[in-house]
């Protein structure tokens, strides 16, 4: 099982989209028969094979052991990944392209941005996944509190100052291409008001 599978069809994004199928495939995390699946999702075994079949055919769920009972053989069969995200891709082919953005402080050109990368890492994982190979990485991941838009601009300066001088210092033509994104937005808010609360 993959820790995380990037979606990149259509119809199996459809697939794992469904309600019932989003279910039995959060469900599979835990190997189970159809059966097994059932009677924890309160679905008749013939509509939860019937779903199955249609998961593994989009290879979103595969075979974890076969069981034997008399002269029946039990499936039993398991999610393919941990999590999904859905590439943009499958989604359309027109999906947003940040070399389109003008504005490279847009919102838009961001998730522009991140979809791009879902794209292109899902090809790259998928591909390493085949061969066996691990794919190498580099994430940064932190948080911030800016006092004020004048700090955050100062920090924006001063981070492309950074990163300039650091892919000066190691880019050379014939090496690899790697692609960097370094991106910063706003927290959510984990309370956000409702009129209830702010009335």
């Amino acid at each position: 099982m993959q820790d995380v599978e990037v979606i990149e069809d259509a119809e199996a994004a459809a697939a794992a989209l469904d309600p019932v199928r989003a279910r039995l495939l959060a469900e599979l995390a835990v190997p189970a028969s159809a059966a097994g699946l059932a009677a924890r999702v309160g679905i008749t075994r013939q509509k939860v094979n019937y779903h199955l079949k249609a998961l593994e055919a989009h290879g979103l769920v595969e075979l974890a052991e076969e069981r034997r009972h008399g002269g029946i053989t039990e499936r039993v069969l398991q999610a393919s990944a941990a999590a999904y995200v859905v590439s943009p891709a499958a989604v359309t082919v027109s999906a947003a392209d940040p070399d389109k953005k003008a504005d490279h402080l847009s919102a838009a050109y961001l998730v522009a941005l991140a979809g791009r990368l879902v794209r292109e890492v899902g090809t790259l994982a998928r591909r390493a996944g085949t061969s066996n190979r691990r794919l190498p990485t580099l994430t940064i991941d932190t948080t911030i509190g800016f006092r004020s838009a004048a700090d955050r601009a100062a920090f924006a300066d001063d981070l492309t100052a950074a990163v300039l001088e650091l892919a000066a210092r190691y880019h050379h033509d014939d090496g690899r291409p790697h692609r960097l994104v370094v991106a910063a937005h706003p927290l959510p808010d984990p309370h956000p008001l409702t009129e209830e609360t702010s009335s």
